[in-house]
């Protein structure tokens, strides 16, 4: 694949391909850069617009490859070919939550060299862990898709990281940008097409390819991540018995019965091992199977409430709201009647 004509194009986006990207955020984002300025005029007047950004796909050598899901890739340009690219985008890398990344010695070298010549550099999804190998979040605000935040925070601990926001600006300039979790790259290609070429043009984009924002962040869509731990066996012990009692009216208390621990003792090992106090833990136990209920079924918002453990509806509610993002009734309207087209 040769490398498109620079002619009359004004801004030029690098798309790092690494050897764990895939394809569907390399090249949708490489069809939405290169619509910006060309396809409105295209569908309103018959004529094709000139075009305002200049997508180009780069990777360590150039050549041809295939992407961790199998599709096949070719480059525009090696590395060495781009050293000033105005802009760098990251697609997302198809890597386990905590896995160490491949080799990528090549891209972190040059997305620094980048970075220190005032390139804007985005990255979608789990791309942001390339910036953090890189070191370029260091005491930064970031995001990444709400599976990887707490791998993200426990092997970067000064990163900060925002797991409920679906896009971040950050650095000196708000020359880092990062999306969340997968379909948010739409919202960062937008984004960036209303940043370098305007917002009226973002909007055409948005238009021709129906695109909705994900104003909502991504804490919706994320399941109970916070796995069982293993380090410490009463407490291991306890979480396997409060999955099946949440719903009681004092779990915590039958959790320190369960331990046979002080309650202090008890609430301090808990901790320790999980990050959460034990009721947080239980909110999140209890929230997590009212959005099951939420999705699958018909029953009353104080049904739902109660028959997960809250005996006060108002309580429910605002706890909801306050850890999810939506209310109960949003969060139904929003996500039953994609469960009920995915059976």
């Amino acid at each position: 694949m040769s490398e498109p004509s620079e002619s009359s194009m004004t801004t030029s986006i690098a798309l790092l391909a690494g050897p764990d990207a895939t394809a569907s955020a390399l090249y949708g984002m490489y069809d939405l850069f290169g619509s910006a300025g060309r396809d409105w005029e295209f569908l309103t007047r018959g004529r094709m617009g000139e075009p305002l950004l200049r997508p180009v796909i780069v990777s360590r050598d150039g050549k041809g490859f295939r992407t961790a899901n199998g599709a096949w890739v070719e480059p525009h340009a090696a590395l060495e070919a781009l050293v000033a690219p105005e802009v760098v985008c990251v697609p997302e890398l198809y890597v386990a939550p905590g896995a160490r990344l491949a080799d990528y010695a090549a891209e972190v070298e040059w997305l620094q060299a980048c970075h220190r010549r005032g390139a804007l550099l985005a990255a979608a999804c789990t791309g942001a862990l390339l910036f953090a190998e890189a070191g370029l979040l260091e005491h930064q605000d970031a995001t990444t898709h709400w599976a990887y935040c707490d791998a993200l925070k426990r092997r970067f601990p000064t990163v900060r990281v925002h797991a409920h926001r679906s896009l971040v600006v950050s650095g000196e300039g708000g020359r880092l940008i990062m999306a969340g979790g997968g379909s948010s790259w739409v919202d960062l290609a937008l984004y960036l097409v209303a940043r370098l070429a305007g917002v009226e043009e973002a909007m055409h984009l948005a238009r021709i390819n129906l695109v909705d924002w994900h104003h909502d962040g991504q804490q919706p869509y994320a399941a109970l991540t916070i796995s069982r731990q293993v380090e410490d066996a009463c407490i291991t012990r306890c979480q396997a018995w409060v999955a099946y009692h949440y719903d009681t009216p004092s779990p915590v208390a039958g959790m320190v019965h369960e331990s046979g621990l002080s309650e202090r003792s008890f609430k301090r090992r808990f901790k320790a091992a999980t990050g959460m106090t034990p009721m947080e833990y239980v909110h999140t136990l209890r929230l997590e199977e009212a959005k099951q209920l939420l999705e699958s079924g018909d029953e009353p918002i104080e049904v739902v409430a109660e028959q997960v453990g809250y005996a006060d509806p108002s309580f429910f509610r605002r706890l909801f709201a306050r850890r999810v993002g939506l209310t109960p009734r949003q969060y139904r309207r929003r996500f039953r009647g994609m469960r009920l087209q995915l059976q």
